[in-house]
């Protein structure tokens, strides 16, 4: 694999960028370790797909190119396929799911520029890839997978060459898992040239496709995911990563969402770096292997900076509710005069903040309870306040705790 990989490598060269592997002293203090980030985020189209892509599209021979090639995609695989069918003068149809970010869409379009068309289709990316399957068998055309493909693995391959070409003593490397592409190919060229390095992978809470692959011995179909993470949330792994992955990885740990978007605030905020939910997967995987890191080598695959804008505050919502800063109750107010004044003068703390009120239901002769959404400066002033409901006498449920409910209301 290592001379497949380095060969990838050479046809590479004056298409797909050789991103920097940055020191971030922010994160090196915290973790009492030397993290480096690997900014595929700064790849052409923002994100490492580009790599298996272009080497999967310009393998192919004149007759395959002049019919074609389909892919299915929730919208990083979808540009790198597209860049590659603009640069190489082939035609392409990307089928992408409905759900997928208008600002992934678009970036598509103009990557393509007149040569791919844009199907939208299915809730999720093992739905799209049915339909763009059958498509694909019909046409005659070439199926550009997006992670279980010995050439896509390949040119996934070429970051982990990058990492040990640019920092040749790295002691651990965190790699991000969707389908597995990405994983199989660094890890391969890493366990290769450095058989004592660290390799862990690490998916999303909500997709653990390789996660339950590897307790199963084998891939299964999760019945569901949660395609917050859209660009690592695929139902089930590939056959051929998961030989990789099973045979190379160290350690496949799950990452809550709700972390994952604290650290997209944080990279934005601190580091200004604008990372997607995939992309920042491996930084967020930090706190959970802080243990195993102290005084090591690290680098974090920040896989895609391709993020729309309108979803900050979805991110925002989960990164509060994760850490604790906000809550949401149903309140019985109790029905005499001053009731809302007494909440808000003597149970809500100095530093708490009404985001939400309203009423759930009313009758003509008094008001129901109501949805209340309170945040909070730190997460330790949570226990004085269910003390003060308690105190004052107030009926209250905690939503946060029941996720039905939380699903119907919030």
């Amino acid at each position: 694999m290592k001379q497949a990989i380095e060969a990838v490598a050479e046809r590479f060269k004056g298409v797909v960028t050789h991103t920097p592997l940055q020191y971030n002293q922010r994160l090196s203090e915290k973790y009492h370790a030397s993290i480096f980030l690997k900014r595929e985020d700064l790849q052409v189209v923002r994100s490492y797909k580009l790599r298996g892509a272009f080497n999967k599209i310009s393998k192919l021979t004149d007759a395959q190119r002049a019919k074609g090639v389909v892919c299915a995609s929730a919208g990083n695989h979808a540009q790198g396929v597209a860049y590659s069918c603009k640069r190489l003068g082939i035609n392409g149809v990307i089928f992408m799911p409905g759900p997928t970010p208008r600002q992934k869409i678009s970036q598509t379009e103009m990557f393509g520029n007149g040569y791919i068309e844009i199907v939208l289709t299915g809730d999720t990316f093992d739905d799209c890839q049915q339909v763009a399957l059958a498509y694909c068998a019909a046409q005659g055309m070439t199926f550009v997978h997006p992670f279980d493909d010995l050439d896509i693995i390949e040119g996934q391959g070429t970051v982990g060459l990058e990492i040990i070409n640019d920092q040749p003593d790295t002691d651990v490397v965190i790699l991000p898992i969707g389908g597995g592409g990405l994983a199989s190919g660094a890890a391969s060229y890493l366990r290769e040239t450095t058989p004592d390095i660290r390799i862990y992978g690490v998916e999303p809470e909500g997709a653990p496709s390789m996660k339950a692959a590897l307790a199963h011995g084998g891939p299964v179909v999760l019945n569901e995911i949660n395609r917050f993470v859209d660009g690592a949330a695929v139902k089930r792994i590939g056959d051929l990563t998961y030989q990789y992955c099973s045979r190379l990885l160290d350690d496949v740990r799950l990452i809550p969402e709700g972390k994952i978007c604290t650290t997209i605030l944080e990279l934005y905020n601190k580091d200004a770096i604008v990372a997607e939910p995939a992309g920042a997967l491996a930084i967020a995987a930090l706190d959970f292997y802080k243990d195993d890191i102290k005084g090591k080598n690290v680098v974090c695959i920040l896989s895609g900076g391709n993020n729309d804008i309108d979803r900050m505050g979805e991110i925002k919502e989960l990164s509060l509710l994760y850490e604790g800063l906000k809550h949401y109750f149903i309140v019985r107010f109790p029905q005499r005069p001053g009731a809302l004044k007494l909440f808000v003068n003597e149970v809500l703390g100095p530093t708490d903040d009404i985001t939400r009120f309203e009423f759930i239901k009313k009758t003509q002769r008094e008001r129901g309870p109501a949805l209340v959404g309170i945040e909070l400066q730190t997460a330790s002033d949570y226990p004085a306040l269910i003390a003060r409901l308690h105190e004052h006498r107030f009926e209250f449920k905690e939503v946060n705790n029941d996720s039905t409910l939380f699903e119907y209301l919030v």
